[in-house]
C-alpha cells in the first residue's frame, strides 16, 4: 500500500471527487479526516467506509473560508491520528452567470471559497510540515482555470488562482521536502452533474472535446491524487496534471 502509516485531510469529502480520493487514501493505508459543509449524513457515510477498513476516520464540519474553522479541523485531525502528513484541498463551489450580470455575492463567495478556503488549511498544515521536513499538499483545480469558460469568470479565476498557488507554494516548501501539485480535471461525473437540468447538454458540449469519449469518474481524479499523495511522486512538485480525457488538448 501507498500510504501506509500516513494520515490525511481532503475538504468537501462528503460526495464527488472528494469523497472518492478519502476512500482511497484509506485503501493505500491512510487514515483520513475529511470535512464537509451541509451532508453530514454523507459524510459520516464514507467515514464509516474508511473505518471498516481498519482506518482511523474522522468527519468534521467545516465552512473552509473560515480562518478559525480551518485552524480547529487541522487540530482536530492532529490530535486524533498523532500527526499529518497529507493534505488534499478539494473543497469548492460554483455560482455561475455572465460578467455582466454577476453580483458581488458571486464573485465574493466563490473566491472565498474555491482559493480563500485551500490558503487557510495551507496556511496551517504547512508549519507542520516545514518542522518536520516532510508533507504532501495536492489541490484540485480544473481545466477552466487554465483555459476559461463562458459564464464562469469567478469559478475560472479561482480554479486559475490555485495553480499560481501551487507552483508559489512548491517553491517556498520544496526546501523543506514538501511536495506540492495540483490535479485539473475536466467534466467528472458527480453528484452536481447528475443533479443539473442542464446534464445532457454539458455532456453532448463535453463529449464533442473529450477524445477518449467517456465521461470522467471521480475515481479517475482519485487515483491521481493518491499517487501524488505517496513517495511514487518523491520528484514531481508544481505541476497541473490534466485528468480530462484529453478534453483540454
Amino acid at each position: 500500500m501507498l500510504l501506509e502509516g500516513k494520515n490525511a485531510i481532503v475538504t468537501g469529502g462528503s460526495q464527488g471527487i472528494g469523497a472518492a480520493t478519502a476512500l482511497e487514501l484509506a485503501r493505500e493505508g491512510a487514515n483520513v479526516c475529511l470535512t464537509y459543509r451541509k451532508h453530514e449524513s454523507e459524510a459520516q457515510v464514507y467515514a464509516d467506509e474508511i473505518s471498516k477498513m481498519d482506518r482511523k476516520a474522522l468527519a468534521v464540519k467545516c465552512d473552509i473560508s473560515s480562518f478559525s474553522e480551518a485552524e480547529k479541523v487541522v487540530a482536530s485531525a492532529c490530535e486524533e491520528f498523532g500527526s499529518l502528513q497529507i493534505l488534499v484541498n478539494n473543497a469548492g463551489m460554483n455560482w455561475d452567470g455572465v460578467s455582466w450580470k454577476m453580483s458581488e455575492e458571486q464573485w465574493d463567495r466563490v473566491i472565498e471559497v474555491n482559493l480563500k478556503g485551500y490558503f487557510n488549511f495551507t496556511r496551517h498544515v504547512a508549519p507542520i510540515f516545514k518542522e518536520q521536513k516532510y508533507g504532501k499538499i495536492v489541490n484540485i483545480t480544473s481545466i477552466n482555470g487554465l483555459r476559461g469558460k463562458f459564464g464562469q469568470t469567478n469559478y475560472s479565476a479561482s480554479k486559475a488562482g490555485i495553480i499560481g498557488f501551487t507552483k508559489a507554494l512548491a517553491k517556498e516548501l520544496g526546501g523543506f521536502g514538501v511536495n506540492v501539485n495540483a490535479v485539473a480535471p475536466g467534466l467528472i461525473e458527480t453528484a452536481m452533474l447528475r443533479d443539473s437540468e442542464s446534464r445532457d447538454k454539458i455532456i453532448d458540449l463535453a463529449m464533442a472535446e473529450i477524445v477518449l469519449k467517456r465521461v470522467g469518474q471521480p475515481e479517475d481524479l482519485a487515483n491521481v491524487v493518491a499517487f501524488l499523495a505517496s513517495d511514487k511522486a518523491r520528484h514531481i512538485t508544481g505541476e497541473v496534471i490534466k485528468v480530462d480525457g484529453g478534453q483540454y488538448i
